[in-house]
């Protein structure tokens, strides 16, 4: 990646040492300009000398200091103007002149400064030249030109000593002037760039967290209620075995359903997995590398293949109470309201909330009596689960909690518009109440951390 403005400025910053130099080329430049100058001054204050009557060694002095002048003309390069055109009518500074005009038209002086000088240089070069001229042709009997030729001279002169300087000097500072301005939006757009990088980062960061707690989620709600039932049903063969061998038959045959069940559940919630990858690996086949527009894409087809092919639908909602039934739970289901279609992602839903709710009555409550009520309403659709109070005759069977069963009820809930409440009753017991909305709400934020 390119260096920003910001960096180069900072590498530049250990490179400035000399003053108002930027760099040793310039140094060298601009101490090489004035040394030439200030022979040239120096050479023609010998002439200057002579036809004003001062020493030659004053003349020459005169020279060398002002042609020296040139060494600041990155500095104040209107000074350096100023004294050039202060110096012809001494007919000196000529290269200083030229520079000097140069330096003004490419600096961030002011353009009606620029003009103004100019201007002076324009006109102060066409009077020396027309009195010059004039002189010459006066001494000189044999030529006799017309009276057109001392003033068009004196403009050519004029002209030819300013004007090129000054355009060529405005080129060079609009050229210059274009380069940073360039510079400066590539550095700008590099600073987006970036930006949008860090952001396309955390995005694809934030959608990986979402997928693994989704995935983290249908897990614990695949496993563990299956793996609860097995565990109730174990302990249950373990006390009816040496009593009952009949029961306990049929308790192992319960158990085995239950665990071929959580594979089959787990199959495909592996074969979803696989889809998507399969969705994305054309994609990478034929670019190399994988847009994350493809992942989200791949993603949201794993998503509802999940949800519409292999997710759970409340009709299945009487053979879940029946396998709480089976395993030991009383538990009564009743149903309102005609039962109607609903999207896929709200049965399922539906479904796990039911279940997940049954689940932590076998984990917290073993022996309470159990309510589930589904009603379907105008728009809604509604279910609740309450358990009355533990019984303390029924032994408990020990099963793990990891704390992340609300919190997903919740987070399913919440991410469908939903509304979701639970808490314990005045009984005893415990209550998990949803309404879920007919279709997917508007809400598809981010779901909570979970516990």
């Amino acid at each position: 990646m390119t260096a920003t403005g910001a960096d180069r400025e900072a590498a530049g910053s250990t490179t400035r040492g000399y003053w108002w130099w930027e760099r040793r080329r310039s140094v060298a430049l601009d101490v090489g300009l004035a040394l030439v100058s200030a022979l040239e001054c120096g050479l023609e204050g010998v002439e200057f000398a002579g036809n004003t009557g001062l020493p030659v060694s004053v003349g020459v002095v005169f020279g060398l200091l002002a042609g020296s002048v040139l060494v600041v003309r990155r500095r104040w390069p209107i000074a350096v103007v100023l004294v050039s055109i202060a110096m012809t009518p001494a007919e000196m500074g000529f290269l200083m002149a030229l520079v000097g005009l140069y330096t003004l038209a490419a600096s961030e002086v002011p353009r009606r400064i620029t003009v103004v000088l100019a201007g002076m240089a324009l006109v102060g070069t066409f009077i020396v030249t027309y009195v010059r001229l004039r002189q010459t042709v006066a001494e000189d009997a044999d030529f006799g030109p017309g009276d057109w030729y001392v003033p068009l001279v004196s403009v050519f002169m004029a002209v030819g000593l300013t004007a090129p300087a000054v355009l060529f000097g405005l080129y060079i500072g609009a050229r210059r002037r274009l380069m940073e301005s360039l510079r400066e939006r590539a550095d700008s757009l590099e600073r987006e760039l970036s930006l949008l990088a860090d952001r396309a980062e955390e995005r694809a960061e934030w959608a990986r967290t979402e997928e693994r707690t989704r995935i983290a989620r249908e897990m614990h709600d695949v496993v563990a209620h299956r793996v609860s039932l097995m565990v109730v049903h174990a302990a249950a063969l373990q006390a009816v075995a040496p009593k009952d061998p009949a029961k306990a038959v049929r308790n192992a045959a319960l158990v085995g359903d239950m665990g071929r069940q959580a594979l089959t559940e787990l199959r495909e919630m592996l074969g979803v997995l696989r889809s998507g990858d399969a969705l994305i690996a054309p994609v990478a086949a034929a670019g190399g590398a994988v847009p994350l527009a493809a992942v989200g894409q791949a993603a949201a087809a794993a998503a509802a293949a999940a949800a519409s092919e292999d997710g759970p639908r409340l009709s299945e909602l009487e053979a879940l109470v029946a396998q709480s039934r089976q395993a030991g739970m009383v538990v009564e289901l009743s149903v309102d309201g005609e039962l109607r279609p609903y999207a896929p992602e709200v049965e399922q839903t539906a479904f796990r909330v039911v279940q997940e709710a049954l689940t932590n009555v076998h984990k917290h409550a073993a022996g309470a009596k159990t309510w589930v009520r589904l009603a379907h309403r105008g728009s809604e659709v509604a279910m609740q689960v309450e358990n009355g109070p533990s019984d303390a005759a029924v032994a408990d069977a020990g099963l793990p909690s990891g704390g992340n069963g609300l919190v997903g009820m919740r987070e399913r809930v919440m991410g469908l518009g939903g509304v979701f409440v639970s808490g314990p009753t005045d009984a005893g017991g415990f209550r998990v109440s949803a309404v879920l909305p007919d279709a997917a709400g508007p809400h598809s934020s981010p779901s909570g951390v979970r516990g």
